[in-house]
């Protein structure tokens, strides 16, 4: 857990997640962390796993990065073995001599192929670990695998994290039971291109690699990629979904049922790493309307949810609609600005190129709560985007100054 006060928008509780069948797990101490908190996270699949993916967009990304992306073309998994504390990325040769050695380890304990082996890393840029560190300890990590204990999977993962995130679902399909079960870390350098944080979910459903990975691909866009903190797009972050085909079902192609059960996770997951926002009071919902294509909204609705002046006017309680209108202006986009409305908490506060009477009494009082909903008709089609942010308060710089501390 983050030094830092656990954010006011956390979950009561990290919730009661199902086991999944034919997955393995343990944490162990790499001494990254002053505290020797846990830092390494191993989860063994005895009898392989079907594994799909999205991964960070950024041109600088991580040595473990770059190797998830070769293995994901093969579909297949063994172990997935992620550190925190240090991101592995901008580390050259040395970044990769751990990763060789962490995998050539894993090889020999599974007998497994070295694409089925996933690597994740999150934490400091720039700081090359000793090639070994993690080869070192998978001896000793192997004799701890046991079933999945999700909350302390969740806590090893955690960087500036306050609170643990998880999220899960069973549901009955075909006359078996289907499990999903994941975990997540984030709360900076969330701006999404995907994946901008670590996200692995579970679940003991058969179905086919290519399955899989066409429901990730479609989920991520409104899920992971309609969030933002800072705008910030991380070097290392990476969603892996991974099928242990242990629940007895027929083998699943497109089936809508399991999709939207995939989905419901991945939004509840992404949700609380917005929630769990550095320095974040208040959750921001920005639904974007009357565009003349989808692109155009998402485009929209990130200008808006990534404005700095729009996130500090939330943090004030104060429903200043020209920022807003100047986020939509600064994206570029096509819009009718005689047409464009905007609503704060369902109050229309602008419309028609102008200002509307309002009563600010009421609004005031709304902009009071942690939930707070902008809605934007830019008025030329009928397209939209529902983009989730949080506010920008003076807390997300006091632990972004203090972070290598």
């Amino acid at each position: 857990m983050s030094k830092n006060q656990i954010s006011p928008l956390a979950p009561k509780n990290f919730p009661a997640l199902p086991q999944i069948a034919g997955v393995l797990a343990a944490t162990h101490s790499l001494g990254l962390y002053k505290s020797g908190r846990d830092d390494l996270l191993v989860v063994h699949f005895p009898n392989d796993a079907v594994v799909a993916g999205a991964l960070t967009k950024s041109s600088t990304r991580s040595c473990d990065v770059n190797w998830c992306a070769e293995a994901l073309k093969f579909g297949k998994a063994k172990a997935l073995i992620v550190n925190a504390g240090n991101s592995n990325a901008f580390t050259g040769d040395a970044g990769i001599a751990k990763n060789e050695a962490s995998v050539t380890k894993t090889r020999a304990l599974t007998n497994c192929d070295a694409a089925e082996v996933f690597l994740s890393a999150t934490g400091v840029i720039g700081v090359p670990l000793p090639p070994n560190i993690i080869a070192d300890s998978l001896d000793e990590v192997w004799r701890k695998l046991a079933a999945p204990d999700f909350e302390q999977m969740a806590r090893t993962i955690s960087t500036t994290d306050t609170f643990f995130k998880g999220a899960g679902k069973s549901f009955e399909l075909g006359g078996k039971t289907i499990n999903i079960a994941g975990i997540a870390k984030g709360s900076g350098m969330i701006a999404p291109n995907m994946a901008t944080m670590l996200v692995y979910i579970f679940t003991d459903a058969k179905i086919s690699a290519g399955a899989l990975q066409k429901m990730v691909s479609a989920h991520v866009e409104t899920t992971f990629n309609a969030i933002t903190v800072d705008s910030d797009t991380s070097t290392s972050d990476t969603l892996l979904v991974f099928a242990t085909g242990e629940a007895g079902n027929n083998e699943l192609g497109d089936d809508e049922v399991f999709s939207a059960a995939l989905f419901d996770v991945m939004h509840d997951l992404a949700l609380q790493v917005v929630r769990d926002g550095e320095g974040a009071q208040k959750l921001i919902k920005v639904q974007v309307s009357g565009a003349i294509s989808a692109k155009s909204a998402k485009i929209i609705a990130m200008a808006i949810a990534n404005s700095p002046l729009v996130k500090t006017a939330i943090a004030g309680a104060d429903a200043n609609w020209g920022r807003v209108a100047m986020a939509v202006g600064k994206s570029e986009e096509h819009i009718d600005q005689a047409q464009m409305s905007i609503r704060f908490c369902g109050q229309m506060v602008a419309q028609f190129g102008g200002a509307v009477a309002f009563d600010e009494s009421q609004i005031d009082e709304k902009m009071q709560g942690d939930l707070i909903e902008i809605e934007v008709d830019v008025g030329v089609g009928t397209d939209s985007f529902t983009a989730w942010t949080c506010d920008l308060t003076h807390g997300y710089i006091d632990i972004n100054a203090d972070y290598r501390s």
